[in-house]
């Protein structure tokens, strides 16, 4: 019986590998927007429509509070999909978690509101903002890894890189078609139904992002990896979880991924979604300013993740990652301060230096998550180790700067807080090996550290002896 490397799958020629780019980019693109649209308008418009009755500064805490909500559902679906995009395969639960974020979305712009229907409105919300989350969790890990085990080792960083641009194309589209919003519409016509253009654009979005995603082809790997399974099932028995896989085999690699996705998260939504808030209600800026700084960085964002993605090809997914994750601390200190100078420059400049540090992290993490775990479990590991951290990262950071905003008037508690979430990320990169040169074909990643034949979970007779004396 052939082993698992015995057969390397063919890399996908240059046509079929940048439809697959294509395919994951714009669909992450969508999905992203979709996700951000919601954190965007909680800042600038949900605290006046779902919850009237509070001050300005508590209505938005109690918006971003359903926004924290979606962040909860995010590891489910990390769970769900990764169970079953390791068993029956990546492409198909694209798909699935497509037309669950849209059509959340699309709900969205169709919700009335608390002077219409009371405490439902609020709660409506909230169920939908669940979906979302739902959605998310499982679209991440499917998407960076349809491109990783698609494309070559040499240059794994810089395909892998291109899903991640999808995050400040999102953001970038959902912040610019709300900033056309405000500049044809009053204020008055923006809160009563503006808002709901954006979330209704949403299903045009879906429909053109499925036609898209159906006509990529699954990943090799995963299927040879599917084909070697079902071998060792005939062999005997196997264990038949991934969840149980991951905790049991990668438990640490799900440790590091989870601390060093805590200053990216944080930083991230720091960054383009609360300083909607500091930069309208502290620093008294008008929102399509604070709109269009975040639209600004957030096109710079776009360029440079590919760039840095292939640096990391270079140098290492481990260096890149650091001195993002140790710029992004240090900067905070300084981003608060040039948006407190009231300029629309310094607005620019802050957001768009704290993204540039912040690209460091987020390029180079589809590779790195993609390589820290054996293919048979890496929906799995990916996910979990990316979505778990997001509901202490990402979930709470617009409330927590809101609330810190709100109880100290000013934002150094707030830049000490991205600074602890990047010291964290500091040690936990720290304590990885570099992944770099680990061979995503193998059963389990064996470059890099001791103990691969343990990782690799079910390697199968002469395998394991094999991948152990490699580590």
């Amino acid at each position: 019986m052939a082993s698992a490397t015995d057969t390397v799958p063919p890399l996908a020629r240059p046509g079929a590998l940048a439809r697959v780019v294509g395919a994951s980019l714009i669909g992450t693109t969508i999905e992203w927007y979709d996700y951000f649209l919601y954190g965007t308008a909680a800042a600038l418009v949900f605290g006046k429509v779902f919850f009237p009755t509070a001050d300005p500064l508590t209505g938005t805490l109690l918006s971003f509070l359903t926004y924290a909500i979606g962040f909860a559902a995010r590891p489910l679906g990390a769970l769900v999909f990764g169970h079953f995009g390791d068993r029956i395969g990546r492409k198909k639960l694209l798909v699935v978690s497509l037309l669950m974020m849209g059509g959340a979305t699309t709900l969205i712009g169709c919700l009335p509101t608390y002077h219409q229907v009371g405490a439902a409105a609020p709660v409506l919300l909230t169920a939908l903002r669940l979906v979302q989350g739902f959605a998310l969790g499982g679209e991440w890990g499917g998407a960076v890894l349809l491109v990783s085990e698609h494309g070559d080792q040499r240059r794994r960083g810089f395909w892998a890189s291109w899903p991640q641009g999808g995050a400040p194309a999102g953001n970038l589209l959902a912040a610019g078609v709300l900033s056309l919003m405000t500049s044809v519409q009053s204020d008055a016509d923006f809160v009563a139904w503006g808002w709901r253009v954006p979330f209704l654009l949403s299903a045009l979005l879906v429909m053109v992002g499925l036609w898209i995603r159906l006509s990529v082809d699954e990943s090799p790997i995963f299927r040879q990896a599917q084909a070697a399974a079902a071998a060792r099932e005939a062999a005997g028995p196997v264990e038949r979880t991934p969840l149980v896989g991951v905790l049991r085999h990668h438990w640490r690699d799900v440790l590091i991924a989870m601390g060093a996705r805590m200053a990216e998260n944080i930083s991230y939504y720091v960054m383009t979604t609360f300083v909607l808030v500091y930069a309208v209600q502290h620093a008294h800026f008008h929102k399509q300013s604070a709109l269009n700084a975040v639209l600004i960085g957030s096109a710079i964002q776009f360029t440079l993740i590919p760039l840095f993605g292939a640096l990391s090809d270079r140098v290492g997914r481990r260096p890149v990652y650091l001195v993002g994750a140790a710029g992004v601390g240090a900067w905070a200190f300084v981003f608060f301060g040039l948006v407190d100078t009231h300029g629309f420059p310094q607005l620019v400049l802050a957001v768009t230096v704290g993204l540039v540090f912040h690209s460091a992290m987020y390029a180079p993490q589809a590779a790195f998550f993609s390589e820290l775990f054996a293919t048979r479990l890496r929906y799995s590991g990916a996910s979990i180790g990316a979505q778990f951290s997001s509901v202490a990262a990402g979930a709470p950071a617009p409330l927590i700067a809101t609330a810190l905003l709100k109880d100290y008037g000013h934002a150094t508690p707030i830049a000490l807080y991205v600074a602890i979430a990047s010291v964290v990320t500091l040690i936990a990169v720290a304590c990885a090996r570099e992944t770099r040169d680990r061979d995503l074909t193998a059963v389990a990643p064996t470059s890099g550290r001791a103990g691969a034949g343990a990782a690799g979970a079910d390697p199968g007779p002469g395998l394991a002896a094999a991948a152990g004396a490699e580590g």
